[in-house]
Order: structure tokens, then sequence, then C-alpha cells
């Protein structure tokens, strides 16, 4: 009896886990567009970005005080955020585990972006870690508050870079799952990131957009002749 009582709880959390693999495999199956949104919202990190982002456009009309900048701010950010991207992926994901002294030198981003890349299906490691993305909304309000020459320049560009976000998690997602590319722009999308995941990890950088950043820093090569690397689900093995 007291085995029985012993292994019951084991028992209950390998069914709790066969489920969710059984919930995911239904997921994968002829996914549609709106499954995967539902599925989408089921993480915290879209839930965060987009309450940042009504407290910041509820903030921006409040403030009001509209100028030729607040059109200016979102225009610049938008074309160099494939150039952004690319060094963050490149930089901070990718990022090789070091120590100084008895200190090691490894995020949270890039420890999780690992295990992404070991587990490219895993649907919560393809989210911004909740921890890192807590840190980041508080330092983006407080640039937002202190860094601009106008409150309202900096809620404009706190409304403009949570969207972008909320892109990035998007798609990112969407990249991931087995929802058919239909449009082109997010065919060549899916296959830039896919490539970069299954191909070769040191290629193919940008997430959102694709031919933008990589053809600008010399990653983007033609899949035909790119070599597949042994490492790309097990980064910095080598």
């Amino acid at each position: 009896m007291t085995k029985s009582k012993a292994s019951e709880p084991d028992t209950v959390e390998a069914q709790a886990r066969a489920k969710v693999h059984r919930d995911e495999r239904a997921l994968r199956r002829g996914l549609t567009l709106g499954q995967a949104f539902r599925e989408f919202l089921r993480h915290p990190s879209p839930w965060m970005i987009a309450t940042t982002l009504v407290g910041a456009v509820i903030g921006r009309i409040i403030v009001g005080d509209w100028q030729t900048s607040d059109l200016l701010v979102p225009a610049v950010m938008l074309a160099v955020f494939p150039v952004f991207e690319w060094i963050v992926h490149v930089t901070v994901l990718h990022w090789r585990p070091r120590r100084l002294g008895p200190i090691a030198l490894d995020s949270e981003l890039a420890r999780k972006h690992r295990e992404h890349h070991v587990d490219p299906r895993n649907i919560p490691l393809i989210f911004i870690p909740t921890k890192t993305l807590g840190v980041l909304i508080v330092v983006l309000t407080a640039l937002a508050a202190f860094a601009f020459p106008r409150l309202g320049l900096g809620l404009t560009f706190l409304i403009t870079i949570t969207l972008l976000g909320l892109g990035y998690e998007w798609t990112h997602y969407l990249v991931h799952t087995d929802y058919k590319p239909k449009g082109s722009l997010y065919r060549a999308v899916w296959r830039n990131h896919r490539h970069h995941h299954y191909k070769n990890e040191h290629y193919w950088f940008t997430v959102t957009t694709s031919g933008t950043a990589d053809r600008l820093f010399g990653t983007y090569p033609d899949p035909a002749t790119a070599e597949t690397s042994p490492t790309a689900r097990n980064l910095h093995s080598a």
C-alpha cells in the first residue's frame, strides 16, 4: 500500500506529461492560423509586451504634445530594426559562455537560446524568457521616461519598440510551428529561419525579415552551396 501511494504522484505526473505531448502533437497536425494564435496567447511574453504597449498608448494620448519627431522616431527604428535584430542574435543569443575568474559570463537569454537550438520545436523555449523580459520592460520604460527630450517622444519610442517586440515574438513563434507559409513574404522568413536552425547556425540571423541585414553582413549564402553544420543543434560544441 505504501509503495502504491508513493508511486501515485509519479504516475499522475507522467500522465500529465503524456497529455501535454498529445496536445502538442494534435496542435501541430493541420495547424490553422487561429489555433496558432490561441496557443500564442497561452504564453506570458505576449501578454507582458501587450500590457506595456497598452500602458504606453494610454500615456501617449494623455500627454499629447504631438510633433513631427513622433513620426521620425518610428521611421528610424523600423529602418534599423533588421540590423538591431542581427546584432542581438549574433552577439547576445549566440554568446559563447566565458568565465572572468570565478564569475560565469552567460546570460539567461544565451542559455535559453542554446536550449532552443537543441529542441527548436519546444514551444516555451521559443519565447523571450520571462525574467529577462521583465528587466527589459523596466529598462525600456525608464529610457522612455528619462532618455528623451520630451516625455511624449519617449512614449512614442516605447509604443514602437513594443509593437516590434510583439511582431518578433509572433513571427518567431509561428515559424517554429507547423503552420504552412502562404504568402511569399512569410515563406521567405520561414525558409531563412529554418535554414538557421537546421542547416547552419552561422548564417541567416534575421528572424522577422529575410535578405536584409544578413545580406549587409555577409550571412546570406545560397542554401544549396552552404555547408550543413554539425553544431546547428548544439551551439559551441565544436
